[in-house]
């Protein structure tokens, strides 16, 4: 994983979530949770320059000698425990920790379990208003150069999840002391007041250069060599001893009393992770300068993978894939799954089971059974009569080989089980029928990385479901009409739904985004979508769409500010919320670029319009699949 990181193959946070993983860290204990570096400085600029040295964090140094005065401050303490107590073991710099069960609990205390876990810490209550997490800016001058008690790092939800920024629940934790009532997090100028363009911007610094280039050093202090021994003395990095918890040895402590008072300690004020490296941690290779002719705007692509197709939207060329012989579908593509070395391919009312995909899943008989059979050849290996009682199937999603997930015109969504013994399979088991639609079923969607399943319907509406627990989770306003595709990005949650010729974002608890009508009359209806997956600190969306009309049209998402009628900008904006100051940001769908397979093979439109069925978009997000009802699969890439 270090070599990977080094080769950027994989991400600064999720080097950092395997380094917190193997250290013993996990989100299933408040006393040993994943901890998280401070990578900015500059929590009060109106934009935020990530080119500036200054506008980070020194990350070469602890939370406590961010600041001379201060650093001197801790040195000066470590000297006088050594005078006073004479016990050279508990001379340190720190009493309290960077990571504890009651820091957590206070930077997520808006959501629960958090909430609770923050009162039962507290003894029942909440702590006063003032002293409890309200201000990103409040929170990095306490641990960086007020506070001597407060050296707290950050956890990983400050990269990746705005909902912890905000009372959703309405949750009344009293008020300040200037009468103010405690609700969301106070965000820097910089973020707009908007949580998702905070957490956005806040990992696009956690991957920017100069994070990158200096992220070694505050592994050395949390992971590394400085953890430890006269590295740690040096680098102003010494906690008290009971931190240290593969230092305590607790079964030879025979005296209840002073064991107890060990393990209050460590509960109160968390411990230090594992030490992984012994040695000086290797810096990451320098990033690769930018190519000619590529957008400088453009989030920074890793130098050893390819430019994603978008960035070349108006250079792409399409051309035919043959799948191979016995294995090419028989009429309108339904499913493409491009893998490493291959794509393929099945007809519609058929899909392919991962991981492997070389079984698929068939429905659309007159009898309304289903089959399972082997990709490429047409032996049916076996027939599921016991689906045949839900009436017709219109659609199913597998989003592991061992579930398969049904609907129809019956309007329940099946979940069943395939039972295999020897690799043979045994029968489908129905685990759960789930109820909420009032017509015919037409498409599904899930992912495992969210644990969600989207199931939409002829009555309009799209509905929630939980992967894990099988339960309704949340119904999507009604739609215009009813919905014809849908898709789930596995990196950001966000759920597009299509109905008829209209484009709709939601997140991935169902809160709309944006939404957009894509053309008009029948042929524009929309029949099949996906999402381009960007970084994760992106938070813009490529969405693209096929229709009846043959045309696949890409999207993308743009933050624009609204003003919002009606509200007069007050005297003093700085002290009022966004959403009062008479503006909002809103996501706007703009259209990109519209694909013609026929323009592009012969120079003109077809007078007949050959619907698109299907689309999928290559690993490396650097080819565009489309499939059409003729069978036909084009690739569309920079290359050709």
């Amino acid at each position: 994983m270090l070599q990977r990181w080094q080769k950027r193959d994989i991400s600064n946070f999720e080097y950092l979530m395997h380094l917190n993983t193997i250290a013993g860290r996990t989100y299933n204990d408040y006393m040993q949770y994943p901890v998280f570096p401070w990578v900015l400085a500059d929590y009060t600029s109106q934009t935020l320059n990530l080119t500036n040295p200054k506008t980070f964090r020194d990350l070469s140094k602890p939370m406590g000698a961010q600041t001379k005065e201060r650093k001197l401050k801790f040195i000066q303490r470590f000297k006088e425990v050594e005078k006073t107590e004479g016990d050279m073991t508990v001379q340190c710099h720190y009493c309290t920790h960077y990571s504890s069960a009651i820091i957590i609990a206070s930077y997520l205390v808006r959501m629960p379990p958090f909430t609770q876990a923050f009162c039962s810490l507290q003894g029942g209550s909440f702590d006063v208003a003032d002293r409890m997490f309200h201000s990103i800016k409040n929170a990095w001058e306490s641990a960086s150069r007020e506070n001597m008690s407060d050296v707290r790092e950050l956890t990983p939800e400050f990269f990746y999840l705005p909902e912890f920024l905000t009372n959703c629940n309405a949750v009344e934790f009293g008020c300040m002391q200037d009468g103010t009532a405690l609700g969301d997090v106070q965000l820097p100028p910089w973020a707009d007041e908007d949580p998702q363009k905070f957490i956005s911007l806040h990992r696009q610094a956690l991957e920017s250069d100069f994070v990158s280039a200096n992220l070694h050093h505050w592994i050395d202090l949390i992971f590394g060599y400085k953890q430890q021994g006269s590295a740690a003395v040096e680098a102003v990095n010494t906690f008290h001893p009971y931190f240290y918890g593969d230092k305590m040895d607790l079964n030879s402590i025979s005296d209840p009393l002073i064991r107890n008072t060990i393990l209050g300690f460590v509960s109160n004020f968390g411990q230090v992770p594992k030490q992984l490296f012994t040695k000086p941690h290797p810096a990451r290779t320098a990033a690769g300068k930018p190519s000619s002719g590529k957008d400088v705007s453009t989030p920074l692509s890793l130098p050893s993978h390819p430019q994603p197709f978008f960035y070349s939207l108006q250079s792409l060329r399409p051309s035919q894939v043959t799948v191979k012989g016995s294995e090419s579908p028989k009429g309108a593509i339904g499913h493409i799954v491009p893998t490493e070395k291959t794509i393929l391919a099945v007809e519609k009312n058929k899909v392919l089971l991962p991981p492997l995909w070389n079984r698929t899943f068939s429905w659309g008989f007159d009898d309304f059974s289903c089959c399972l059979g082997n990709y490429g050849s047409d032996k049916i290996l076996m027939t599921f009569e016991n689906l045949a009682a839900w009436g017709r199937c219109l659609c199913a999603v597998c989003p592991s080989p061992t579930t398969i997930i049904t609907s129809g015109a019956s309007t329940v969504v099946c979940v069943w089980e395939l039972n295999a013994a020897k690799g043979r399979p045994r029968g489908l088991h129905l685990k759960q029928a789930l109820y909420g639609h009032t017509q015919a079923v037409t498409c599904l969607a899930a992912s495992v990385t969210f644990s969600i399943l989207v199931s939409g319907s002829q009555d309009c509406t799209c509905i929630l479901w939980d992967l894990d627990h099988l339960t309704h989770v949340a119904r999507l306003p009604a739609h215009q009409e009813g919905i014809s595709a849908m898709a789930i990005s596995d990196i950001s949650g966000t759920i597009v739904s299509c109905a008829g010729a209209h484009l709709s974002l939601w997140n991935v608890n169902g809160q709309p985004l944006a939404n957009i009508t894509t053309a008009w009359g029948p042929e524009g209806a929309i029949t099949c979508c996906c999402m381009m997956e960007g970084p994760a600190w992106d938070s813009s969306h490529v969405i693209i769409t096929g229709s009846r009309d043959g045309i696949v049209r890409i999207w993308k998402t743009e933050d624009v500010k609204m003003s919002v009628p009606g509200l007069v900008a007050p005297q003093e904006p700085s002290a009022q919320p966004a959403s009062l100051r008479g503006h909002r940001w809103e996501k706007n769908l703009a259209l990109c670029r519209e694909l013609d397979i026929s323009v592009a093979l012969t120079g003109k439109p077809s007078k007949t319009s050959i619907a698109v069925t299907a689309l999928a978009m290559s690993r490396n997000q650097t080819k565009l699949l489309v499939g059409d009802e003729k069978g036909r699969i084009f690739c569309w890439s920079a290359e050709g």
